[in-house]
């Protein structure tokens, strides 16, 4: 009942705006600050990440999984790292803000927003993850008051031509 009301109500699509707009907007400046601010270097960020990892009650590493990833991969990568991470926050925000491709945005900052939070980093994280789930849960009804209106079903037409989907035999 509520997921229908979430994924196909005009009010929700409404209400999915301005939550939409608001993290947009987080994600946007977030990115914009990185790419006009001189160098952004991440390198500090995932050291202390591995200096300090995230610890459970019993002192021991709750993700050394991740601590393995990065020391392995983001560490040695670090250049990778520094450009994704600021044009993907940007790119994020923008695809919030326009309400193009949202749930594709929602979904990517819900994967940047977790990969933050394994590193240990707490601030506004809950928050975001919480207000992204809910966008990302709502699909294209979260996109519905942006461009999402004409690019989905331009997306449909085109990509998925002659294919039928579930909701067409529905």
């Amino acid at each position: 009942m509520v997921v229908n009301w979430l994924r196909e109500n005009k009010v929700a699509a409404g209400i999915l705006t301005v939550l939409r707009l608001y993290l947009g907007y987080s994600w946007l400046t977030a990115g914009w600050g990185k790419l006009t601010g001189g160098s952004f270097d991440a390198s500090g960020y995932l050291a202390n990440a591995v200096a300090n990892p995230v610890k459970g009650p019993d002192g021991g590493m709750v993700y050394s999984w991740y601590v393995n990833f990065l020391e392995g991969f983001a560490i040695p990568n670090i250049d990778i790292f520094n450009t994704i991470v600021p044009l993907g926050e940007f790119l994020i925000g923008l695809g919030l803000i326009l309400g193009c491709l949202t749930t594709a945005a929602a979904f990517f900052g819900l994967v940047m927003n977790f990969s933050f939070f394994l590193a240990g980093t707490v601030s506004h994280i809950p928050t975001d993850l919480f207000i992204g789930a809910i966008i990302l849960f709502a699909g294209y009804n979260a996109g519905r008051i942006g461009l999402d209106r004409w690019v989905v079903p331009f997306i449909r037409k085109t990509v998925f031509k002659g294919k039928t989907t579930a909701k067409q035999h529905a």
